[in-house]
């Protein structure tokens, strides 16, 4: 049996936060952290004694943005979490500033089926056991 991962959602729509949490917790198995906005998600990850194998991150959300997020996070330095954007904001020098800052996917949230997301997380995680 596949060991469960840790995946933290950074979503500040409630009911999307829930839907992703209930999709990848007990669907696939997996632990999922939630975090509203970018300062909880640092705040979550501080918490716990490894980083997160996932982070979905949205982008535009109050108090930290995810481009703010990623500025503070620097995912080049936390090299066993992988970041998906998962977002619906489409601006291109954000998207690009989010690849330069460390982010290894981008996903519009409006163009994938939950199934699709379990696929995705679940190929991620298979990448990274081989690895």
């Amino acid at each position: 049996m596949k060991r469960p991962a840790t995946i933290l959602v950074v979503e500040d729509d409630i009911a999307l936060n829930d839907a992703y949490k209930m999709i990848l917790g007990t669907i696939s198995q997996h632990a999922v952290l939630t975090a509203y906005n970018g300062q909880e998600a640092l705040d979550v990850i501080a918490g716990q004694q490894k980083d997160p194998s996932i982070i979905l991150l949205d982008l535009n959300m109050p108090v930290m943005s995810g481009i703010e997020f990623l500025r503070e996070y620097q995912p080049k330095n936390h090299p066993e979490s992988t970041i998906i954007v998962f977002s619906n904001y489409d601006s291109h020098r954000d998207i690009d500033e989010a690849h330069e800052l460390g982010v290894d996917r981008y996903v519009l949230k409006a163009r994938i089926a939950p199934k699709d997301l379990v696929h995705l997380v679940d190929s991620i995680l298979r990448e990274k056991s081989k690895a």
